[in-house]
């Protein structure tokens, strides 16, 4: 039996319960869990074992990799320099990056850019791990491309072209890469162990992630290697948008991926940051910023939805804001008004203002969903039931 320890307070046992039963019930390996209720840290779970190879203990010191929950960090970058008057979401993404206009992008509006409208899912240029850790050859082959429609018409998930994307848009405005203005005005305010580009020093923190998308001896069996090679091949349009045409291919475990600026996939945090960002975002908590991260008319603005129809890439509907995934029957929140992102496996970070939830699971098992679970949804469930709202799953 999985040992658990932590944090829950009075009225939230059934989301202990929840928590318990994904180690036995829903096959979980080594987990954390944060919930905070109107900035007050109500539950703070952690169980299980980080690194099976070692019986190391999942626990309060570890840190996981989380896929593209990350995307939710860098949503909070760019929501942040449009809040400070900075950032133009309706501008021509060239008016900050010229280079972008090559190849008929002159078009291409910031507001595309962050709810997946680009056209940009995938790049043609065949690129090295090395060239893609390098952030610059990846900037040069987006210049290059061509978009795969015209953008704002239709969305399709820029798995990860869009961490670099958004990233040198912070870039070319701010002057700090990524990686920085996450640390600086992001983790740095709200005391949270939260990067984009790991330091070497907190590498031995991070639990491994074990597993993938595709079942474990799923490939022995012709007719479903057919079926898996037909919608995530190393050909497919979902397949190239979520290697960046092979350069990452189950190598997300490796030091220097680790420490590179992926901002759509390589986020590295803990359960309480994931947490405690949302709710820095939406509200304030013990020790952070007097006021919000974000003005409540940015969220307002940020949680528009701006797409509609099926996903050209995952090929069912996608509901997105600006940056964020909204709640929808993809990427359910709980709460009709919650905001924030899934990442590939089963992490999840996301705010619902209107209930003042802030929301942060992270595991090292990966389940086979690019949006959530049964582990996810057992939690949600519970989270609502404890403060009186049952979830609406839309």
């Amino acid at each position: 039996m999985a040992k658990i320890q932590g944090l829950v307070e009075p009225g939230f046992e059934g989301v202990g319960e929840a928590f318990a039963r994904n180690f036995a019930e829903h096959d979980e390996v080594g987990a954390g869990f944060c919930l905070l209720v109107e900035g007050r840290k109500v539950v703070d779970l952690r169980g299980g074992v980080a690194d099976p190879a070692t019986d190391k203990p999942y626990d309060f010191d570890t840190l996981q990799l989380v896929f593209s929950t990350t995307k939710g960090f860098t949503a909070i970058a760019a929501n942040l320099l449009a809040d400070r008057g900075l950032l133009d979401v309706d501008a021509p993404v060239a008016e900050y990056w010229p280079e972008f206009a090559a190849a008929g992008k002159e078009g291409v509006l910031v507001r595309h850019v962050l709810c997946h409208q680009a056209g940009l899912p995938v790049i043609d240029a065949r690129l090295s791990l090395g060239d893609a850790l390098a952030w610059t050859p990846v900037i040069e082959a987006l210049e290059a491309q061509q978009p795969l429609w015209a953008p704002g018409t239709a969305h399709g998930y820029h798995a990860l072209t869009y961490g670099w994307l958004v990233g040198e848009l912070i870039r070319r405005i701010d002057g700090r890469d990524l990686g920085t203005f996450v640390a600086d005005e992001l983790a740095k305010p709200l005391g949270l162990d939260l990067w984009i580009g790991l330091p070497e020093e907190h590498e031995h923190r991070v639990a491994p992630v074990i597993g993938g998308l595709v079942p474990e001896g799923a490939m022995e069996d012709p007719a479903v290697r057919k079926l898996i090679e037909d919608f995530i091949g190393p050909d497919t349009l979902l397949g190239r948008a979520l290697t960046l045409n092979g350069a990452f291919d189950d190598n997300f475990n490796l030091p220097e991926v680790r420490a590179a600026q992926i901002g759509a996939a390589n986020g590295i945090t803990d359960a309480t940051s994931l947490s405690r960002l949302y709710a820095g975002t939406i509200g304030t908590v013990d020790d952070g910023p007097e006021t919000p991260l974000l003005s409540q008319s940015q969220i307002d603005a940020a949680r528009v939805r701006q797409t509609s129809g099926n996903d050209r890439i995952l090929f069912v509907e996608t509901v997105f804001g600006l940056g964020f995934m909204l709640s929808s029957p993809t990427s359910a929140f709980g709460g009709m008004g919650g905001f924030g992102h899934y990442g590939a496996g089963g992490s999840v970070g996301f705010a619902d203002p209107e209930h003042g939830i802030a929301f942060g699971y992270v595991m090292n098992k990966m389940q086979q969903s690019l949006a959530g679970d049964l582990r996810t949804r057992g939690l949600i469930t519970a989270t609502y039931a404890a403060i009186g709202a049952p979830p609406t799953f839309a």
